[in-house]
């Protein structure tokens, strides 16, 4: 124990009642704890016995970490994991702040983290990851990843820090052969998950995965997968995981892409615990699972639910439009500048919608004129985020189904406070 740490702890900690009394900020109290001690990451997280499992990809990062998180708890270890979605150093700061001694000392067998592609490399250096899962590589925010290939890079240099272990998904173009590109690699198990081809080859977009050029190695789908997604119906999914185990999970929300992540973080979880993995315990896990802030989620807001479909990228929007079972008879979107170039939306199909009840977000009006090219009904567009809201929370409880609001990540965080549902991400949810 030192004075530095024990002054980043109390420091910080402070700092994180004040931010939850308002409301958000979850990674400003783990970037003041690592101004006053900047090894607090490192020192801590390298103290943790079974080590650290990093989970990285374009999308599903918060789901995958939330539902893995759970099946090693049922399995009897203790969790260390960044639910707040913190997925940068001083998110996870953040996140230890709540569970660390005044020393620094944590109570946990392993760490589960959720890392954030672009700082990939640098955390993983940091954390020194004995398994890496990849989950996907898809068309992302361009202005910060510019191309799929960037992306691939970036992985491919974090699945190389991995000590023991490595988890692809075979459905994904760049993933399903980056075991044979990374230098050297060897003595270290690599496992696959992914879908039969009975629910792949049907879905509307696939897998969403970007495009390879070049020498595209392996041909998706084509790995043997440790855990495999055999069965889709609504949020309920069936994998059979080697050798000869078939179990029945519960989803987040329906659609191919949260089997898939069920699917790795089952392998995942299979591969890191070795013998003592039980598949049953999966099951018993994702089925009392909660929902991870924003992703899927169903809010209840004066006795009516609410469903919120976050769009983070190109991909996430179009996967989240294709799992919708029928159009929503009342929907909403809400977009903002944490979108700043929207132009990616005139590549998605919204077929899946037959009108939007009303659009706000400083980017209102660029997706109003992208529903009016395809002729989809817009009943408002409303600058004014809580104008917006209040309209559309006053319209009929739908005779099918429920409300359905589609927004981006700031304006999913806003909206959710302005709702009255004011903890920091995913507070409890892990």
């Amino acid at each position: 124990m030192t004075a530095r740490t024990t002054a980043a702890v109390l420091v910080g900690r402070a700092v994180r009642v004040a931010a939850r009394l308002r409301g958000g900020g979850s990674a400003i109290p783990g970037n003041i704890a690592l101004r006053i001690d900047p090894d607090f990451l490192e020192r801590t997280i390298a103290a943790i016995p079974d080590g650290v499992v990093a989970v990285s990809g374009s999308n599903g990062k918060s789901t995958t970490t939330n539902m893995l998180a759970a099946i090693i708890r049922a399995h009897g270890l203790k969790v260390f994991t960044n639910p707040s979605g913190g997925n940068l150093p001083q998110g996870i700061a953040s996140a230890l702040l709540s569970e660390v001694s005044l020393g620094g000392r944590l109570d946990a067998d392993i760490a589960i983290l959720e890392v954030d592609e672009g700082y990939g490399t640098r955390l993983a250096e940091l954390l020194k990851p004995k398994t890496v899962l990849l989950l996907n590589i898809q068309i992302d925010q361009l202005n910060r990843y510019h191309e799929p290939d960037r992306v691939a890079a970036m992985l491919a240099r974090v699945a190389a820090t991995s000590t023991e272990g490595l988890i692809l998904n075979r459905e994904d173009n760049f993933l399903v052969d980056l075991d044979t590109r990374i230098p050297a690699y060897s003595g270290r198990a690599v496992s696959f998950f992914g879908g039969v081809p009975e629910l792949v080859e049907p879905a509307g977009h696939g897998v969403a995965s970007a495009d390879r050029f070049g020498d595209v190695g392996a041909k998706p789908g084509s790995r043997p997968a440790a855990v495999e997604v055999v069965a889709l119906t609504g949020n309920r999914a069936t994998l059979a995981i080697e050798p000869d185990t078939r179990i029945e999970v519960k989803l987040p929300s329906r659609g191919l892409h949260y089997a898939l992540d069920a699917a790795g973080a089952a392998a995942t979880a299979r591969s890191v615990l070795g013998d003592r993995f039980r598949p049953e315990l999966v099951s018993q896990a994702l089925d009392s699972l909660a929902t991870v802030y924003g992703r899927g989620e169903l809010l209840v807001v004066d006795g009516e639910q609410i469903e919120i479909i976050m769009m983070k990228n190109p991909a996430s929007l179009q996967l989240n439009l294709d799992s919708l079972e029928s159009a929503p008879e009342q929907v909403f979107l809400a977009v903002d500048e944490g979108t700043p170039d929207p132009s990616w939306i005139w590549d998605i199909d919204f077929s899946a919608l037959d009108h939007v009840d009303g659009i706000t977000g400083s980017k209102a009006w660029q997706f109003a004129t992208r529903f009016g090219y395809l002729d989809i009904p817009v009943g408002s567009v409303d600058l004014d985020v809580r104008a917006a809201l209040k309209a559309f929370l006053a319209l009929p409880k739908p005779a099918t189904g429920h409300k359905v609001m589609i927004l981006n990540y700031e304006q999913m965080m806003g909206i959710r406070k302005i709702l009255g549902f004011k903890e920091l991400e995913g507070g409890g949810a892990a």
